[in-house]
């Protein structure tokens, strides 16, 4: 009987909050939505971007930037 020795230990999956549900969602490569947990999370998450419900904010009061906008025109 020929023995390869100890068996290697299984790997534990990595498990990080989906951005979008908070829920469980695996991070590997078999997930094709990752960090998210599904393509509906991704979706929505992708919709916020494109509708601008996040957003950078920007530097300084809003005057600041009327007036950086107006010396560059």
């Amino acid at each position: 009987m020929s023995s390869s020795g100890p068996a290697a230990p299984p790997v534990k999956p990595t498990i990080v909050p989906c951005p979008a549900c908070r829920g469980d969602s695996l991070y590997a490569s078999s997930n094709p939505y990752r960090p998210f947990c599904s393509e509906r999370c991704k979706d929505l998450d992708l919709g916020a971007w494109a509708s601008e419900s996040f957003r950078v904010p920007a530097k300084g009061s809003g005057d600041d930037l009327a007036d950086d906008v107006a010396e560059a025109h």
